[in-house]
């Protein structure tokens, strides 16, 4: 069946979660945090379910600390784990090379903070080529403006904006998917 380009494809996609970490998180809005981690689970365990690759990244840990258990509790076992200095996850050693050997091209951004490493990383995977949506009620900053400033920007450079439920449905494609039911009930 021929579908729309810029929709989600579960055997094309890759979930890249952008350093959920502790210290980091401690600073974001509390509605925004709970909202990022909650739609981040339900996406991890659709990942799961669906063998979607996970790449994860945590920014300098050894100050941030580790990734949230709400989140580590989630990963797949097959889940890559980066860590980095830089700001873009594409500058983590090892990271470009994981997601190429994925053979996919449609990556799906969730994580911190909007307006730095998710930019900067949305930014550089435009720019090898890849199809990027990041989802705009799985990502925080420490102040919204910076976050609405980040999503328009990203936008205006190519950027897919969309929200977990839709990736979910895009993933999922039909009613009939023998996953509907599980991933549905992830959803109230």
């Amino acid at each position: 069946m021929a579908t729309h380009p810029n929709l989600q494809e579960a055997d094309n996609s890759v979930l890249l979660v952008v350093d959920i970490q502790g210290r980091l998180s401690s600073a974001m809005p509390a509605t925004d945090l709970q909202q990022m981690l909650t739609h981040g689970q339900r996406l991890l365990q659709a990942a799961d379910l669906l063998n979607v690759p996970v790449l994860l990244t945590e920014q300098y840990p050894q100050g941030l600390g580790p990734t949230q258990l709400e989140i580590s509790e989630c990963l797949p076992g097959n889940a890559r784990i980066f860590s980095k200095t830089g700001f873009s996850c594409c500058a983590a050693d090892g990271f470009k090379q994981a997601l190429a050997d994925t053979g996919r091209k449609q990556v799906v951004v969730i994580g911190q903070e909007a307006h730095v490493c998710v930019l900067q990383t949305a930014l550089e995977l435009l720019s090898e080529n890849y199809q990027v949506h990041v989802l705009t009620d799985a990502v925080c900053s420490r102040q919204v403006n910076h976050k609405n400033y980040a999503l328009q920007r990203m936008q205006q450079q190519g950027v897919t904006l969309s929200c977990h439920e839709s990736v979910l449905f895009e993933w999922l494609r039909d009613a009939r998917h023998s996953h509907f039911k599980t991933i549905s009930a992830l959803l109230r």
